[in-house]
């Protein structure tokens, strides 16, 4: 083994409580030794995370990634991302190491908490505002002045080793060629060294920022006062709103309580040093609409059934324009469904109509004997009465003795075809027809014979001009 391996095996690395020597600040080195503290910690923090440690800032939108934690288990939350814009949300994974059942120990989405703790974090930095940006300017001068400093080292050890060079040229005999040779350029390197440094602090020096008008001085007290539009300003991530976080926020225990009407989290804000806030937050319950027919359609589809067969009812609803709950147009398998589901009763043929029963217009005509054509044309002109449940539905026809003493072999004796009674009557076939609508005329239809039709029971009740009574006068 060579001798450097042999001194590594050699070194033993220690704790820190048993160091025996320890100087802090003993030089000035590139950062304090608080930065290094705080550096140290922070990379000891991401490389290990631990179950009550954040660990390493993420660049995604949870702001609590690493700070909350379950108020029932005290575990620490994970974070999960859904929906086509990476909603955030809170999930712990309690119920899956203790029974497996893959059910969460808690779960609630991140938008409304985030904006509450990020809110109460605002509202504390405020009166700090002011302060850090007065700050940020002796800051940034300081940074400036240390840099400058910094180049002028350099530069100085540069000349120094210049001038080291230039000794140790002129001080070798000249009959030492070889080693004169060599010192000179040395010496020449370190020259060209001097003058990069020299280049380069001049650049520096050329670079020194300007100092704040009072205007500009103004305009960052103004910036450090309003905090929030910084916040939400886009050139600030969520990397860096988690970092200012993290700096203030020591944890954030989240507990929900939730009842039929309304979803609240609990939030327990523990500060670093100690403060303690409490937040409450109202959730949005999500519930789904839930897919179901108007009660419009099922009032009448209630009235429709008793009735009509499914295919029939699927029929008028499609005529009326109606959709069921998920925008379809109905069909009989729609209607069987919906009416079962319901417990609506289905519609039963019966195998004889009773006298006064409610037909349909082809069971009447059938009845009566005649065309269906034709008794749609009487129902058209009101020779006969029919009934429609709603707009679209088939019309029903009551067959009762009323109705049956319409139709006869041979005409009474007042009764007279329609063109006699608008001579008689004085008025138009359209009247006539109207008027037997209304039941204000009497109407029957002559089955048999060369002159089938209707005939009219027309009264002449019109007095003429020149009555008998006023001739006998005169």
């Amino acid at each position: 083994m060579d001798p450097q391996g042999q001194l590594k095996k050699r070194i033993r690395r220690r704790p820190r409580s048993e160091w025996g020597v320890l100087i802090p600040d003993h030089h000035q080195g590139y950062i304090d030794w608080k930065t290094y503290q705080m550096n140290r910690e922070r990379i000891e923090r991401n490389i290990r995370p631990g179950p009550h440690n954040p660990g390493a800032v993420r660049e995604g939108m949870a702001l609590l990634q690493g700070l909350a934690t379950c108020g029932r288990c005290g575990r620490r939350l994970h974070v999960y991302y859904q929906g086509r814009n990476g909603t955030p949300g809170y999930y712990c994974g309690n119920s899956q190491i203790v029974n497996g059942r893959g059910e969460r120990c808690l779960q609630v989405g991140g938008l409304r908490i985030d904006k509450a703790v990020a809110r109460a974090f605002l509202e504390a930095m405020t009166p700090a505002g002011t302060e850090a940006a007065l700050q940020a300017e002796q800051q940034c001068q300081a940074e400036y002045q240390a840099t400058i400093h910094q180049w002028r080292r350099q530069v100085e050890r540069a000349e120094y080793e210049a001038q080291r060079a230039e000794r140790r040229c002129r001080s070798v005999e000249p009959e030492n060629r070889l080693v004169a040779r060599t010192l000179e350029a040395q010496w020449e390197e370190r020259l060209s060294e001097l003058a990069r440094a020299q280049a380069e602090l001049a650049r520096q020096e050329q670079q020194r920022p300007e100092p704040l008008t009072d205007e500009q001085r103004e305009h960052l007290r103004t910036l450090g006062r309003d905090l929030q539009r910084v916040w939400e300003s886009p050139t600030t991530t969520d990397r860096d709103r988690k970092e200012l976080l993290n700096l203030l926020l020591e944890e954030v225990n989240i507990r929900l309580e939730k009842s039929d009407t309304q979803s609240t989290a609990h939030l327990i804000v523990r500060w670093r040093g100690g403060a303690v806030s409490e937040l409450n937050v109202d959730l949005r319950v999500c519930r789904q609409p839930a897919i179901r027919t108007d009660e419009q359609t099922l009032d009448l589809l209630r009235r429709l059934a008793c009735h009509y067969d499914d295919a029939i009812i699927a029929g008028i609803l499609n005529r009326q324009g109606r959709r069921t709950a998920r925008g379809q147009r109905f069909t009989a398998n729609h209607v069987g469904n919906l009416r079962r589901y319901r417990k609506i009763a289905r519609y039963e043929h019966s195998a004889t109509n009773q006298e006064g029963d409610s037909v349909t217009v082809q069971k009447a005509a059938e009845v009566l004997g005649l065309a269906p054509s034709t008794m749609h044309r009487w129902l058209m002109d009101g020779f006969i009465a029919g009934e429609q449940l709603t707009p679209g539905a088939p019309w029903r026809i009551r067959v009762n003795d009323d109705l049956r003493s319409r139709f006869v072999e041979t005409a009474p004796a007042d009764f007279v075809t329609m063109q006699e009674a608008t001579r008689i009557l004085g008025v138009s076939r359209q009247t006539v027809l109207q008027r037997v609508k209304l039941r204000q005329l009497e109407a029957v239809h002559i089955l048999c014979g060369r002159r089938k039709g209707l005939r009219i029971k027309a009264i002449d009740a019109q007095p003429t001009l020149f009555t008998q009574s006023a001739l006998t006068e005169v």
